[in-house]
């Protein structure tokens, strides 16, 4: 199944003072997630048990991979391999698009 997303972007409204996420497909190798945080919201530092990537569409971010703490402006991406802890924080209103493998 095809699918284009031209402003992706666009598929996400940002709360005030919150985050919130939205899956965009999903089939049986990979979940697609946009995230919007706000200015100073978090995903506190977790792990995944699949291998993901992470990119920055819109804003700046803190990305965490391990011990190691990256800037993240727009166009940023990250691969995190399964059970890594990660985090990220947005310095101003963000948009991120997550892509995982599933099991």
């Amino acid at each position: 199944m095809e699918h284009l997303e031209p402003k992706l972007a666009a598929g996400v409204q940002i709360p005030d003072k919150g985050i919130i996420s939205t899956t965009v497909s999903s089939d049986d190798k990979f979940k697609v997630m946009l995230f919007g945080f706000d200015t100073g919201q978090e995903l506190s530092e977790h792990t995944a048990s699949v291998p993901a990537l992470i990119q920055i569409v819109s804003g700046n971010a803190d990305i965490t991979l391990g011990e190691d703490h990256h800037p993240g402006p727009a166009g940023s991406w990250a691969h995190m391999p399964a059970n890594l802890p990660h985090s990220i924080l947005a310095k101003e209103p963000t948009v991120m698009l997550l892509i995982m493998a599933v099991k």
